[in-house]
């Protein structure tokens, strides 16, 4: 394991608004993969990026079946890999995207993560390892992405969800607005602690510029990086909350972090779909931060938050989101939890 003793001394104001279990998550990450890592060259971040993740990873939980295969298109074959439990058929398919900033991560960054949606939810999911920047600056990602959607639904006829976690939501944000009227249109999406490209002045961007895991600084850095020259800041295939039509998308459900710079961008999303006449939900979870997937091993509270999504997934594939309760605090009659949730709809 690479990096410094943490230094206490450093946590500033969230020493204590954290618990310290999530600390000592935090303090492993940082050791394995430490901020000043944004300043090394791409291959050496990727290289240490795979480590971090290799450290982390999971057994895959009995029963789940994954096989790698590829989407072909017209211009190049994109790698997926594809998972199914061997002992029963699936009501859906949930299309999940990486996270990784646009820059890191791939098929195994994830593994475990898309195995455990698979186990706990008895669906099939299909991991898309799009193409990643710089040497595939925007659209690229979006794109793949694309074009996975497509191929999903050239080989299933399963109900698809859309789900994906950092960068990863922001590109099934994009494409659930590009497929809104597609014949095989997504039936929810279910986005974890997205960056949708949010006005950087709102509330959670001014209070957690240096949380813990991501600042507001390492988001300038990814949102550069994956800048291409065609770039505009109009570009809704770029930041999803750039649209203009927020309607027709389908049943929504957005997840973010108390401590992340990106949580108010849930919040504008919900806020967005919800005015347009959609359904969708924006749940805060309490006293955690960016990232916490993988903390949900060892963190109580992001054990909790991921059987929530995990919950949250399963309505959404097996009801067309038609259990997404329009009560505030609610999904389906379910308390939450205490995470912050706000109006889901309108009445």
């Amino acid at each position: 394991m690479a990096g410094d003793p943490p230094d206490p001394a450093r946590r500033g104001k969230y020493a204590d608004r954290l618990d310290a279990d999530l600390w000592d998550y935090i303090d492993r990450v940082n050791a394995w993969y430490p901020p000043e890592i944004l300043a090394a060259p791409i291959a050496e971040q990727r290289a240490v990026y795979d480590k971090m993740c290799a450290a982390f990873h999971q057994e895959r939980p009995p029963g789940v079946i994954a096989n790698d295969c590829l989407a072909v298109t017209p211009a190049h074959a994109i790698p997926v890999r594809r998972y199914r439990m061997a002992d029963k058929s699936a009501a859906a398919v949930v299309v999940y995207y990486h996270g990784g900033g646009f820059v890191l991560g791939g098929l195994d960054s994830h593994d475990e993560i898309c195995a455990e949606i698979c186990a706990d939810t008895g669906f099939e999911v299909v991991s898309a390892d799009y193409r990643l920047a710089p040497e595939h600056p925007h659209p690229a990602s979006f794109d793949d992405a694309l074009a996975v959607f497509e191929w999903t639904t050239a080989t299933s006829a399963l109900p698809i969800v859309l789900c994906g976690e950092s960068a990863g939501g922001n590109i099934a944000a994009a494409v659930a607005q590009a497929t809104r009227r597609h014949p095989r249109r997504a039936v929810g999406q279910m986005l974890i602690y997205p960056g949708l490209g949010g006005d950087q002045t709102d509330r959670s961007y001014i209070e957690h510029a240096e949380a813990p895991l991501l600042t507001l600084a390492d988001i300038d850095f990814y949102h550069r990086i994956r800048s291409g020259p065609g770039w505009t800041a109009d570009d809704a295939t770029f930041s999803p909350l750039k649209d203009s039509d927020f309607s027709g998308l389908p049943p929504t459900v957005i997840v973010t972090a108390e401590c992340d710079p990106l949580s108010s961008d849930g919040e504008a999303y919900r806020d967005r779909i919800v005015a347009a006449g959609g359904r969708a939900v924006w749940r805060e979870e309490p006293r955690l931060v960016h990232s916490f997937l993988r903390a949900r091993t060892t963190v109580p509270r992001a054990a909790e938050a991921f059987r929530r999504i995990i919950s949250d997934i399963a309505m959404l594939g097996a009801s067309e989101g038609a259990l997404i309760s329009p009560l505030v605090g609610e999904m389906a009659g379910r308390p939450e939890g205490g995470a912050k949730d706000r109006d889901l709809s309108a009445s």
